[in-house]
This record gives C-alpha cells, structure tokens and sequence, in this order.
C-alpha cells in the first residue's frame, strides 16, 4: 500500500453535499476551541481532517454540552446563504430536553429578554435591557430515562435561551447545574432536527436525529468520531473529564487497561467487566512506579482470561501488534493517533500538505522511533522512512509493525543506536529528509549525553535535528508532559528555529485527540505543532 490513506467520514458525519457538511455534535465536545491552545472544538478537527472541509465556517453554535445537530457551510455560497438564513430567522430548529419538574401539558410560548449575570443568563420582562428571546415548549410523547421529555423551538437565537427559559418557566433542563437542574450524568439537552434551505437550489432540507439521554455520555463521546471499522485503539475514559477521577482506562482491541493510584473498586469493575472485552488490565501510575524496573511495572490481569503475549489492534485502518508483558507501555501512544494519521493521508490541516507537490517519494526520519508507530503511517503514505531509537527490542517491534501492515521492512532504514548521535552523523552525511518526527521521552539518560529533560532540554535536541531539515521540510514536533505549558514550549521552539537561521512557512498546533479531553481538570499535557520551515 502507497499513496494517501483513504478513511471513512467519522460517524459524526449525518450529510454531505458540495456545500454543506451536518454532523451530529456528542455533548462534552465545544463547537470550536476556546483558546489556541485547548482541545479542538468539532469545527476544528473537522475542518483539518480533510482537505476537502477547509472551507468549513461557524454559522451558529451549541453549547460544549448539548448534543445534536450542526450545520458547517463548505464553500463561500453556502456560507453566505446559510448565514442570511440564520440571520432572518428562517432556520427551523427543535430541541429536546429532559426535565424531573412539572413540564407543560400543552403548548407554552415564553418570552423574555436575555441578559449576561457574571457567568449566566436571566431572563428578564421584554425590553431595552436585551434583545428579545422567544421560545415555544411542547410536551413530547413519554418519558426518557425517568424524566419527561419537552420539545423546545426557539424563534430567535440569544445565548442559553431554551436553557434560561426553561429554568424561569419552572422545568430546568436535567443536568443543568448552572440554571437549576437536577443532577445527571449529562446535560439533557439536544437539537434535534434542523430544516434550511440549500444554498445551490433553494430546496427545502431537513435533518433529524433523536436524542439519546440514557447514553454513557462518555461512550457516545467516542461514538462520535471513532469508526469501530477502522480503529480499534482508543481511551475510553480520561479521568475527571470522563467523570472518572484518578481512572484511565484504553481499550486496545479486545482488551481493556485501566490506569490509576489505585485498581478500579469493585462496581467499577463490574462496569468494565459487563463491556464486553475478553479481560481487564491494570497498571498503577505514579513517580515511584515510574522509577521502578520496566519488568515491575508491566499490566496485570484484574479480570478475565489472560491476554496472548502479543495481539493485534487497528487504527486509522492501519495495524499494530501490541502486548501487556513490556513494562511502562504496551507497545502505542494512544493520544498521538490523529497525529499519526496526518502521515497517512499527507495532510496536516487545512491548506497545510505535508510535502511539497514534487515529493513523490519523500524522505521522512523519525528520531525517536519506539515500535514505529509513525514510521508505519508514514511509510503507508508513501514515504521512505528512517526509523532511529535506542532500543533494538523496539527496532525489531517496529518492523514486525512494518509486516502486519504488507510494508518491506527491507525498503527502509532502522537504526539503532543514541538519537544525538545519530543526529550528528546523519548531519555529517549531508542527509535531508521532507519531514522530521521528534517525539523524545519526557526523561532519559545516556552515558554519552547524560540526562534529557524535555522541559529543559528540548531546544538541544532541535538544534542537533533542524540541519537534517530540507527546504520546506516539515518538522513535527512534541512534548508530552504537564509541566511544560503550551505556549512556553512554541516559545522554545520558534526560538530554536530562528537560532538555526530558518524562518518558518505554515505552522499548526494540535492539542490531544477529543477521546483525552481537556479540561480544568484534566489540563493537556501532550503538545504538538507543525512547522514547515525555509
């Protein structure tokens, strides 16, 4: 296999056409990213995912926890068109909401104006003290996860409108801590169907999808852009963002390993166990584990049979052999998979290629290789790769990576061996490579460069690996710790690139996939970016 990769819409996806693309938003992902350095909103991972989506534009919004219907416009037409539909209040949307209060038997119109109180809205008596808000409720047929079910459509569109007037009509929204509600796994509120005109034709459209409230919202989170047919690696909960404190747990294939101070207890447990997967893993994460033998600090079986020594997991259609018997990790870094699949599909984000249009066989060095996770990808995209780590054991891992994907391990370079040195010796061979890969561990030590911090020692290594940078080569570039911040590491970065006498061309800032969601929580530690570079 050469050439970019060709993946499936994310389920998210419900239409496309030449202009628009509705997807369905899960709740507990924003609509677009707060800040430059938060996790990416939909819109964001959406619009750099494919090529074809980088003419993606925010027309309207929902808020980070209501589920449902949106709509992105593709091209300037759309854009134009879906918008004076916005404005003119010719969108048709509905809503549904989940309440435990008295709910209207029939049909209630509420109007109010809506005005900003510190972190929240309140609905106050019509007039120049807000814009105004209209909204019209409706009992819907029967209950849903014990509560009853209201149909909400809003006439205008203010902020947390359906919100604030449920609240000041007597039915807050079941979860909606900030109005009043009762608590719940979610906020219970979703749209759900949207009708508009298409920009093109001036046909009428209409899309629906029902909510479901009764979902683990953690569960329909991934539902949301994970393709079962494609990847079967992924974190299925992220500590406190996935309201699991102190608890990670990945699936890799038919296994589970949960991550903590302490094992889940015992419903926990019970919960993991009833998913399904043949066995749950356990790994205790702290300082001391971390300083402890590798050997001492591999996985062990808390529930089900024993897993093989190795097994196999999908990801982005490609595949790995992974294993629970080899210390700290089991063989993939889970939170660099969309990172990976920018090599398999030659595209970092929108209007960022990978390569230039003449690389038709480009050379890619990967300098801290591990079982060469982003080797293979890149390699499944039609690059040479040179894969360097100081580990043979992975080396040899790595290649077998390199077979199960029908890749000629022979066709590539594997070097073996300490990555400043190598960097200097590839320096002296005048080699040049497309793209540059440095993904260094967090902490390492070697007899001939002592000990390697990332958070201090990061602008070193870019200086040993920037002269192997070709022309408009691309270089990525990753920390992953939480005691570098985001903007402290661009910093050193763009520090050492002006050091090195280069000028950068494009950059992009990925933060961690949407299955590690960031939060005030749980802040990001693994920070990325994308360089090209004169």
């Amino acid at each position: 296999m050469t050439g970019p990769a060709a993946t499936l819409p994310p389920p998210c996806v419900l239409h496309e056409d030449e202009h628009v693309l509705a997807v369905c938003k899960p709740a507990g992902w924003n609509t677009h990213a707060p800040s430059p350095y938060a996790g990416e909103g939909i819109f964001e991972w959406l619009r750099d995912r494919e090529p074809r989506w980088r003419g993606l534009a925010i027309v309207h919004r929902l808020d980070k926890d209501t589920s449902g219907i949106l709509l992105f416009p593709k091209t300037a037409l759309a854009r134009r068109s879906l918008t004076g539909q916005f404005s003119r209040q010719e969108i048709r949307k509905r809503y549904e909401l989940l309440t435990d209060r008295t709910a209207p038997d029939g049909e209630l119109r509420v109007e109010s104006s809506i005005i900003r109180a510190g972190s929240r809205y309140r609905s106050v008596p019509p007039g120049p003290r807000g814009p105004l808000a209209v909204t019209l409720f409706s009992a819907a047929t029967g209950l849903n996860a014990g509560a009853r079910l209201v149909s909400a459509t809003p006439l205008t569109g203010r902020t947390h409108q359906i919100r604030v007037h449920a609240a000041a009509s007597g039915f807050p929204v079941l979860g909606d801590a900030l109005y009043g509600g009762s608590p719940a796994a979610r906020l219970c509120l979703h749209a759900a169907s949207i009708g508009y005109r298409d920009p093109s034709t001036g046909e009428a459209r209409s899309l629906a999808i029902a909510a479901d409230f009764a979902a683990d919202p953690a569960e329909a989170l991934r539902a949301a852009f994970i393709d079962p047919q494609e990847t079967s690696a992924f974190r299925l909960l992220h500590g406190a963002a996935d309201q699991s404190p102190g608890c990670r747990v990945d699936r890799l294939g038919e296994f589970l390993l949960a991550q903590g101070e302490e094992p889940p207890g015992e419903k926990q447990l019970a919960a993991l166990s009833a998913r399904g997967y043949r066995s749950v893993y356990f790994r205790r994460s702290s300082r001391q584990v971390r300083e402890t033998p590798a050997a001492e600090a591999a996985p062990r079986r808390i529930a089900g049979e024993p897993a093989p020594e190795r097994f196999t997991v999908s990801e982005n259609g490609a595949r790995y052999e992974l294993g629970f018997a080899e210390g700290y990790s089991v063989g993939l870094f889970l939170d660099q998979r969309d990172n990976r699949r920018r090599f398999l599909t030659r595209h970092v984000a929108a209007d960022f290629p990978l390569y230039a249009p003449e690389a038709a066989a480009p050379e890619v060095l990967n300098a801290f290789a591990y079982t060469c996770g982003f080797s293979v990808c890149a390699a499944l995209g039609g690059a040479r790769v040179t894969s360097l780590d100081l580990s043979k054991k992975y080396l040899d891992w790595g290649q077998r990576n390199f077979a199960l994907n029908g890749l000629d391990p022979a066709a590539h370079d594997f070097i073996f061996g300490d990555a400043f040195d190598w960097l200097r010796r590839l320096e002296r061979r005048q080699r040049r490579f497309d793209a540059l890969v440095l993904d260094p561990p967090t902490f390492s030590q070697s007899k001939q460069h002592g000990r390697f911090r990332v958070e201090h020692d990061y602008p070193r290594l870019l200086s040993a690996a920037l002269p192997l940078l070709g022309p408009g080569g691309v270089l990525l570039a990753c920390a992953n710790t939480a005691r570098l911040e985001a903007p402290r590491f661009m910093e050193m970065v763009n520090d050492a690139v002006r050091a090195a006498g280069r000028g950068i061309v494009q950059a992009h800032y990925a933060s961690q996939p949407p299955d590690f969601p960031v939060s005030r929580e749980e802040p990001a530690y693994l920070k990325t970016c994308w360089l090209r570079l004169n």
